[in-house]
């Protein structure tokens, strides 16, 4: 009996991908040694570019799109899983070179996948994904360099967004004192200080080209929009402060000054999640089923199915999308 899946594909034309909805078996997967029978995925920030074809993301084609998934695997020969293990799986390629989580089966190496933590739920898995697996990431990345909760306030830029709301939660839980930059401040502001924000400010603050050193604010910032954004709050971070990096969604520049570094020793971190060794991965999701409130979680979701990714993909990149989307992709 040959299994068959429904799916979205994308298929390459002349102009934006278009993105067909199928039905698939097992011989359209990709090579790998464990099947998954996906159960939920979301979309992220670099899901809207695969889809619209605003960045040349997906770089095979035709390609299943979504670069993460939660789980029950099905079938195994990695000595890792086995039938029955709940996994999570972040990065790695998948929705960008090797069919990823829009579907309702997927087939990929061992090596790319966790273990789902006791205590989390697939539905909550993709409440995190990448976006929230990336802030976890961004966080730890601050304790390593030794910021603590009271060394003076932790921004987070793009806050609304998935990665800022699940960083916002993660730090006001662990102590720290927020402040949320967004440019929905007036429409958002409720929300973000539910998650935890001590403060709300305009991201217009930081729209501007930065000054060489600007007025110390920041012991520390998770940053998920780059360019001037990025230039500004390096130049405001306090001596020996830290600042995460880990997006783009203002742009892939950086035109700011070493002047923070070799006069304040302010230390610029670069977070990626896509090929982050197995036991980061294993940590970060130990600490999100640990330190982050799931009660907030739930606030700052809503749900999909399938058929709402191309009008999502459109609203992420305009950065209409609040929080968490949990795609159920047998909705």
């Amino acid at each position: 009996m040959t299994n068959t899946f429904r799916a979205l594909r994308l298929h390459k034309t002349d102009g934006a991908p278009e993105a067909r909805f199928e039905d698939l078996t097992d011989a359209d997967l990709m090579e790998g040694d464990v099947t998954v029978r996906v159960e939920h995925s979301t979309i992220n920030f670099k899901d809207g570019l695969a889809l619209t074809g605003r960045s040349p993301v997906v770089r095979v084609w035709p390609l299943i799109p979504g670069i993460d998934f939660a789980g029950v695997v099905e079938t195994s020969s990695h000595s890792g899983f086995k039938a029955g293990d709940r996994v999570v799986l972040n990065g790695w390629g998948v929705g960008e070179t090797h069919h990823g989580g829009y579907a309702q089966r997927a087939r990929v190496k061992g090596d790319w996948l966790v273990k789902l933590p006791q205590g989390l739920t697939s539905t909550q898995a993709m409440a995190i994904g990448t976006a929230g697996y990336t802030a976890m990431l961004c966080v730890i990345g601050l304790e390593r360099q030794g910021v603590k909760p009271d060394a003076g306030d932790i921004l987070v830029t793009g806050a609304a967004g998935g990665v800022g709301s699940v960083a916002i939660a993660l730090l006001a839980r662990l102590g720290y004192r927020v402040v949320a930059s967004s440019r929905r401040k007036d429409s958002e502001g409720d929300y973000l200080t539910g998650l935890g924000a001590a403060e709300v400010i305009d991201a217009a603050e930081f729209q501007g080209p930065a000054r060489p050193i600007g007025k110390e604010r920041w012991a520390g910032a998770v940053d998920s929009v780059g360019s001037h954004t990025l230039a500004n709050v390096l130049s405001q971070t306090r001596y020996g402060g830290a600042v995460t990096a880990c997006g783009l969604a203002q742009g892939l520049d950086l035109p700011g000054s070493v002047a923070p570094f070799i006069l304040r020793g302010v230390t610029l971190v670069g977070i990626d999640s896509v090929m982050r060794p197995a036991p980061d991965r294993v940590e970060a999701w130990g600490r999100l089923a640990r330190d982050l409130d799931l009660a907030k979680l739930e606030a700052m979701t809503s749900t999909a199915t399938l058929s709402d990714l191309p009008r999502l993909a459109s609203e992420i990149l305009e950065g209409k999308v609040r929080g968490r989307v949990v795609v159920d992709v047998n909705g």
